[in-house]
């Protein structure tokens, strides 16, 4: 598996070693942080999204009842 870890830069055409590891390594944490990013503004959306329809069942059937 290291080997295939290795030979990644390569395959893009950035230069081996430690930078084009670490290269490689940053663009993989961008990567995550971004879909991160991404996920966590729906389910924020979705978050708000359940309060308030929550908080308006409450209301409904607090007056109701």
């Amino acid at each position: 598996m290291s080997h295939t870890a290795s030979a990644l830069p390569l395959a893009f055409g950035i230069p081996g070693g430690q930078l084009g590891t670490l290269l490689v390594a940053l663009i993989a944490a961008l990567v995550v942080v971004l879909v991160g990013k991404f996920v966590l503004n729906v389910a924020w959306k979705l978050l708000v999204l359940a309060v308030v329809v929550i908080g308006a069942l409450w209301v409904v059937t607090t007056v109701l009842a």
